[in-house]
């Protein structure tokens, strides 16, 4: 009898489905849909409100397109039956948070509030809950916070409490109508079961729940005086832990999505998280970075460490009973996307198209002709704030060293360098306190389908770089969920074992190009630490005149 599970990674532009065979880890098929809405940061949906500087929103109508679209795809496309589906798993990019009903009916779909912009969900990336953020932290300073710490001394202004503050500040009338305020992939596991839960992986690293529990009612009330109740009238804690079963799939789910009635539902997961198992990575001192538009790094530790710039730690929040450290990048491939779409001349693109070859291979191609250091640049990776170490999404990018000679591949090029010298200050920041890195393991299509990407790691980190073995790991680790709380096996490290996948090619540094990169690495740190640690806030000033509040 087959036993399949199906794997749901929702991204930030497209949700993807893949149904795997429990067995082995084999995938038998995969179906994506692309979100009608994508990242709204413009203007809303059909009524054209203006959005700010910074805000980034979904439609999570969107989310329930890819359950009704891509589930029958990957079954029509697999060949199999919907009785062949023993579990379900999703994973979800975090922190995307919205306010909802009671009952779970977002508030972008009450009339009332469709032109709300702060009832519609917030994606991970709307950066414009900063000064929600810097109060944050600040009141956690001055109150000594031990869960500060934590989360590397600062709460990034991508998580949920400075957005849900946003909304308290920004728009009364909103956050009084919000009975609910949830993650979406656990407001989808809602949608699929019928039963309000949440995951503690989630609100671990993005709603500041520690052992000891929620901050307390006074921190929040010094925050602002309203936002003082916020934990019991507005946070679920019904709290699951990974790799549970979460539920079984409702009547009107079944309908939307084809499958059986009591299908068995896993506790909904972080994207990054889930790509551990993925890769049979269950175990300490390899390093697992999810690398796509942003990168989201996830490393296994065997005792607890308070981290400079660390986006938190949580015990199970990777795999039971260790610790799960996150950090992470908030511009790898965007930056790419956008240099590609902004800043690239008409004759790269001709010459693409006469090379037969897409414009990124092109510039890959062109760049991997130099040795390092001779295009002459150093960027600062900050296009999109930075995650960590700094936590700071002021921040912004820079490139050091253009002239009138500078070409696009030269730019392409110190792009990719400058995230891969992020990389190397959060690996340092980590090892600065015991907690080691002997290998970089990289999943999603960019280090699959850059080799020049690939080899720079490896030369600028000093450490070997291997790949995933699956094009879709966070969904395969979403299946991988799903057998544990189906009851297939009996914990996650069984079932990584059995269904995970990793390539065996190792990518190792190369002695000569590592020597020239640490030099200009230091130069990366002196920028790095010059823009980014307040002895010049040229980034911070020129943002604020941005926003108009200057």
């Amino acid at each position: 009898m087959k036993k399949y599970t199906i794997g749901i990674d929702f991204g930030t532009l497209s949700g993807r489905a893949l149904l795997v065979d429990t067995s082995d880890g084999r995938e038998i098929a995969s179906a994506v849909h692309h979100y009608a809405d994508g990242v709204i940061d413009r203007r809303l949906p059909g009524s054209g409100v203006e959005l700010p500087p910074d805000w980034a929103l979904q439609n999570p109508q969107d989310y329930l397109a890819v359950l009704r679209h891509a589930i029958p795809e990957v079954l029509r496309l697999g060949g199999a039956g919907p009785q062949d589906v023993k579990g379900i798993g999703i994973d979800f990019t975090a922190c995307t948070f919205l306010p909802t009903l009671r009952d779970g009916t977002p508030l972008s779909m009450v009339p009332r509030w469709v032109n709300r912009p702060h009832a519609w969900t917030k994606l991970w990336k709307h950066h414009a809950s900063q000064p929600q953020a810097d109060r944050v932290n600040a009141v956690a300073r001055e109150r000594g916070e031990a869960w500060l710490p934590l989360y590397g001394g600062k709460i990034s202004s991508e998580w949920s409490v400075p957005k849900m503050l946003q909304v308290l500040q920004e728009d009364p009338e909103v956050y009084a109508a919000a009975e609910r305020f949830l993650e979406a992939g656990d407001w989808l596991v809602w949608q699929l079961t019928g039963h309000e839960t949440r995951s503690a992986c989630f609100a671990g690293y993005k709603c500041i729940l520690t052992d000891s529990g929620f901050p307390s009612r006074d921190y929040f009330a010094a925050l602002d005086p309203r936002f003082a109740d916020v934990v019991d009238t507005r946070l679920c804690r019904d709290f699951m832990q990974l790799g549970d079963l979460a539920g079984t799939l409702s009547a009107s789910a079944a309908a939307l999505t084809g499958l059986p009635l009591g299908t068995p539902v896993a506790v909904a997961n972080v994207d990054a998280h889930v790509t551990a198992p993925a890769v049979k990575v269950t175990g300490s001192r390899r390093m697992v970075a999810i690398m796509g538009t942003s990168t989201c790094h996830v490393l296994i530790g065997d005792r607890l460490e308070a981290v400079e710039g660390m986006c938190g730690v949580v015990r199970g929040g990777i795999v039971p009973g260790v610790y799960g450290y996150e950090a992470g990048q908030s511009c790898v491939g965007d930056g790419l996307g956008w240099f590609v779409d902004h800043a690239v001349p008409e004759s790269c693109h001709q010459a693409a198209r006469h090379a037969g070859l897409g414009i990124h291979g092109y510039l890959e191609r062109e760049a991997a002709r130099q040795a390092p250091g001779e295009h002459g640049l150093v960027a600062l990776d900050w296009l999109n704030g930075n995650r960590s170490t700094l936590v700071d999404t002021d921040l912004t990018g820079m490139i050091v060293g253009m002239t009138l000679t500078t070409r696009a591949p030269d730019i392409y090029r110190a792009l990719i360098e400058a995230t891969a010298f992020g990389t190397r200050t959060i690996i340092e920041a980590f090892e600065n306190r015991g907690i080691p890195v002997d290998e970089y393991v990289a999943a999603g299509g960019l280090p699959e389908k850059n080799a020049l990407l690939r080899q720079i790691y490896a030369d600028v980190l000093g450490k070997p770089v291997r790949l995933a073995g699956s094009a879709q790991a966070p969904a395969l680790g979403s299946a991988i969920y799903a057998a544990v709380a189906a009851g297939i096996y009996p914990t996650i490290q069984e079932a990584a074992a059995r269904m995970g996948s990793i390539k065996e090619e190792i990518i190792l540094p190369d002695p000569a190009r590592q020597a020239i990169y640490n030099r200009l690495y230091d130069e990366y740190r002196t920028l790095y630490d010059y823009f980014g640690r307040g002895a010049n806030d040229a980034m911070k000033r020129l943002k604020t005149m941005r926003r108009g509040t200057a």
